[in-house]
């Protein structure tokens, strides 16, 4: 089957399309036919070997966290956070995965759990939104942003979101209350929470505590500052997510679907600043 790896650390002329034997199940382990991957900013880092402190990986690697697939011996259709999902097969601990929204495309799916569960775990769990609470979502164009906008608003929360003027309009219709051009003027103040999705410098971050209340939250995916997280796995919230979805509530923005062999020009377009909120490879 294939699957594309990285055998050493580099810019994405590394990533490798191989010829590799199809992976058998062990015990409490599924084999997943994939229907697609989505690419994810921490990709770069991983193929870069910039995260070995956080995400440790033995070469050679098959890239892709996020699967949607269909479970060979029993046809569910199911998406989770994996490893190696680059791929035309996938075995994966059969508790790590959930169903897959029943109500879009299957590949799509591919589109929803790490950019999905990193949305909320920053909304739910680290700046606990309430009704009536105002929010700065900073770097709302990308994937994580579209879910955490939708997913505070879901909250009750008055949101306003940063946005480069080409996701304005979709990060509008995903439910943001103000879109705000980061590259013009001041961000607007008295938020009870930011949440930062950009990888910004010291000059933003003190701008972004700048905009919060007098004890308000600054919640951030990337830079170490404030309350820095890294999302884990959790089947019940991509669960609650698929229910989200399928009640219409949540949207998945798939701004592009590329063959899984274009997977070193997704990385370098993604590089260069070409690419916009999820991309999903499909084999």
């Amino acid at each position: 089957m294939r699957a594309m790896r990285i055998h050493r650390y580099g810019d994405p002329s590394v990533i490798q399309d191989d010829d590799v034997p199809q992976p058998e199940p062990g015990p409490g382990e599924v084999l997943i036919r994939v229907a697609a991957t989505s690419f994810n900013p921490s990709d770069i880092g991983v193929r870069r070997g910039l995260l070995q402190d956080v995400l440790p990986i033995e070469l050679p690697f098959t890239l892709g966290g996020d699967v949607a697939g269909t479970v060979v011996a029993t046809g569910e259709r199911v998406f989770g956070r994996v490893t190696g999902a680059a791929a035309d097969y996938l075995v994966a601990p059969a508790a790590t995965l959930a169903a897959a929204p029943a109500t879009i495309p299957l590949a799509q799916a591919a589109a929803i759990p790490i950019a999905g569960l990193t949305a909320w775990q920053a909304v739910f769990e680290h700046a606990g939104l309430q009704p009536g609470q105002r929010v700065l979502i900073n770097g709302a164009g990308g994937g994580v942003g579209g879910f955490a906008v939708q997913l505070a608003k879901h909250a009750g929360a008055y949101v306003i979101a940063t946005a480069s003027p080409r996701s304005a309009d979709v990060v509008r219709n995903q439910g943001a209350d103000e879109v705000v051009d980061y590259t013009r003027g001041p961000l607007p103040g008295g938020a009870d929470a930011v949440l930062n999705l950009a990888d910004v410098g010291p000059a933003q971050v003190a701008e972004l505590r700048a905009g919060l209340r007098a004890g308000g939250v600054l919640v951030s995916v990337t830079v170490p500052v404030g309350v820095h997280f890294v999302a884990r796995n959790d089947p019940g919230q991509l669960a609650e997510l698929a229910a989200l979805i399928d009640a219409g509530v949540i949207r998945v923005d798939v701004s592009g679907s590329r063959p899984l062999t274009e997977l070193a020009a997704v990385h370098r377009d993604a590089e260069a600043g070409r690419l916009r909120g999820k991309t999903i490879l499909i084999p």
